[in-house]
């Protein structure tokens, strides 16, 4: 049985360049956790973050399947995430604000660490 990283990992291999490999993936949504108390997960959209060393490409993603319907944003690598904090970790994309939650705060944080750059030996 493959995992969800798998999956999404499969679900976004479409949207990659020849040669691009997926560093780190995780999923978000448009709504916070009150919002979808109070008014229900109808008008929730799914975010699927993909990862690799050139760009950080952010996908519709259908909520129930998990399934990318296309792009939202193509951000450039040397952005960051975090550090996350509270359950869940807000990530603005295009002036609004994307939910994460606190099981992908171990991906936010494996995709900000490989941008720290090693010192150099003298």
């Amino acid at each position: 049985m493959r995992s969800v990283s798998d999956k999404l990992r499969a679900a976004a291999e479409p949207y990659l360049k020849p040669g691009e490999t997926i560093e780190e993936v995780f999923i978000g949504q448009n709504r916070s956790m009150m919002k979808q108390i109070l008014f229900g997960m109808i008008w929730n959209k799914g975010r699927l973050f993909v990862v690799t060393a050139e760009r950080i490409l952010v996908l519709h993603a259908s909520m129930w399947t998990l399934h990318p319907k296309g792009v939202l944003a193509e951000l450039p690598r040397s952005t960051r995430f975090g550090p996350p904090t509270g359950l869940t970790h807000i990530i603005q994309v295009n002036g609004r604000p994307v939910y994460v939650g606190r099981k992908f705060f171990k991906d936010i944080i494996a995709a900000d660490g490989a941008l720290e750059v090693p010192p150099v030996a003298a």
